[in-house]
């Protein structure tokens, strides 16, 4: 107290002489400004000191990570449960539900264009039938010794076939000379087996002669069915014989069978020439009068095979998908320094490669051996196959063709398996399932259904991986015309592209985590980190 008294004693004295009060005045007065702006900046931060406890409790309520609040984001202090439409969730439920929406609408539009692959690569099947080409070949009277009489029955089949020809929903029939053939009935099987024409309509060259014989003789052994023959080749695509070619071959034989005897019952009746005695022992002879027997160069059986050309095939594309997400954690234990230093990311990507065309290997083998241990034939101890003659269970390389079948399987879960690991390092999660779809449905569309009833966008199957992997697998097991050199190269071409872009889809990925853990990385962390 006495130094107080002391002190304002002392200012009072100050401020009574004229120079000091002068002074003191302007010093005064400029302290003055000055606390009030220290007064105004205090406030100020005061101010802003009593809100950000508000905001760190609403984050808190909110459950906002924000990387400012380490320590009230942090494990040890959780936030606490509230009811789910307690009145701090009403911006999580419109994020939530913004969100779900976006999901759905993104869904729905995947499911309407890449579904509707599925569904359109029939969809115009009818109106493309023409593409299914069918040559009709009227040896009728024109070979020797039957060259001496008048056809009867070619001219009837040959103007059947121009009929239907200009239908639609009609086989592609077109009638070819038999100079074209150099008058050889095997040279149109071979046309078929080549896989220049899908089937042939043979009308053989005494179809005319043996009828008129048997209404002559009254041949009782007479066959209509000798009249010609319908050459196919079920084991090429047996979806596309099964239900469109065979089917429309069998209405074109009833309807060839039905306009001929309108034309030769007539003709019988009003011969005189003719015993009703004699003709009435081959009554076959008049009604149906002619038919055609299927010859079948390739049939598809023995009915086991059907997976191993069809729904088998896409769990080869599974199984090859698959493997990018089972072996991935197995690689990263190079990169991860538990007690060892990390690799260099370029071995690692070696590693990756030779590890997973290894696993292909051994995966393709177990896939193989399925087919295997159900019988299905790969060899024939039967003598060489002929390409015109009927052949049932023949393997295309004789006992080899199991290594050859191992080794295709293996070749296509390569193109295809790593062609999905590029495109998972590429998109990540969760658009590889979207993937996985898109690259099911496209492959299955363009090699389980014929692409020449397609629409011509489907063209583009011609160089898909599963389309070849079926071609060849046929191509094997039913020894059909072989283009096996040509399926192989696509596949190896598809193994190339992928394997160039194999790393650098691996340094997009490392490019892409990286960024993901710095994103995640707290902003103090980084600053301690910096400031060392």
């Amino acid at each position: 107290m006495a130094e107080n008294k002391q002190r304002r004693g002392s200012d009072r004295t100050l401020l009574n002489s004229p120079v000091s009060g002068c002074i003191l005045k302007q010093s005064l007065a400029h302290g003055e400004n000055e606390a009030e702006s220290v007064f105004e900046r205090t406030e100020s931060e005061a101010d802003q000191e009593s809100e950000r406890p508000k905001e760190i409790q609403r984050r808190q309520s909110l459950d906002l990570r924000h990387p400012d609040d380490e320590e009230q984001n942090a494990p040890e202090n959780p936030p606490t449960p509230v009811g789910l439409f307690h009145s701090s969730l009403r911006p999580v439920w419109r994020q939530v539900i913004k969100k779900w929406l976006v999901t759905v609408v993104i869904i729905m539009c995947f499911i309407l264009c890449i579904l509707s692959l599925y569904w359109s690569v029939i969809f115009h099947a009818e109106r493309n039938l023409s593409a299914i080409t069918v040559a009709v070949v009227d040896f009728d009277s024109n070979i020797a010794p039957y060259d001496s009489g008048v056809a009867l029955v070619g001219p009837v089949v040959e103007q059947l076939a121009r009929e239907h020809a200009l239908k639609r929903g009609s086989l592609g029939y077109v009638v070819h000379p038999p100079s074209q053939y150099n008058d050889d009935p095997l040279a149109v099987r071979q046309a078929v087996y080549d896989e220049h024409i899908w089937a042939a309509v043979i009308v053989n060259a005494e179809a005319t002669t043996l009828l008129q014989r048997a209404v002559a003789t009254g041949n009782q052994t007479y066959d209509p069915l000798g009249a010609g023959h319908f050459i196919v080749n079920s084991a090429r695509d047996q979806k596309a014989y099964t239900e469109y070619i065979m089917p429309l071959l069998s209405q074109f034989q009833t309807s060839a069978a039905s306009i001929f005897a309108e034309q030769w019952i007539p003709s019988i009746l009003s011969n005189s020439s003719l015993s009703s005695t004699t003709y009435s022992r081959s009554p076959q002879a008049l009604n149906p009068a002619i038919g055609f027997s299927t010859v079948d160069l390739r049939p598809f059986e023995p009915y086991q095979v059907t997976p191993a050309v069809t729904i088998g095939l896409i769990y080869l594309i599974i199984m090859a998908f698959f493997s990018f997400s089972f072996f991935l954690p197995v690689y990263t234990e190079f990169l991860i320094p538990r007690g060892h230093p990390s690799v260099h990311f370029w071995q690692l990507v070696l590693i990756r490669l030779f590890a997973t065309t290894c696993t292909y290997c051994l995966m393709s083998l177990s896939y193989s051996l399925v087919s295997l241990a159900f019988q299905i034939p790969f060899s024939s101890n039967s003598s060489p196959h002929s390409e015109t003659g009927t052949v049932i269970r023949h393997g295309a390389f004789g006992k080899g063709t199991f290594v050859v079948y191992w080794m295709l399987n293996w070749v296509g879960m390569y193109a295809l398996g790593l062609a999905s690991e590029n495109v998972s390092m590429i998109i990540g999660q969760p658009w590889t399932a979207f993937w996985l779809i898109f690259w099911v449905i496209t492959n299955v569309s363009t090699s389980f259904y014929t692409i020449s009833l397609a629409p011509k966008f489907f063209r583009f199957g011609y160089v898909w991986p599963l389309y070849h992997i079926v071609k060849a697998t046929r191509i094997l097991l039913f020894d059909l015309h072989s283009r096996i050199g040509l399926n192989f190269g696509v596949l190896f071409a598809w193994c190339a592209i992928n394997t160039v872009l194999y790393p650098f889809c691996c340094v997009f990925m490392r490019w892409k985590s990286d960024k993901d853990c710095a994103r995640r990385v707290p902003r103090k962390t980084i600053k301690y980190l910096v400031d060392g």
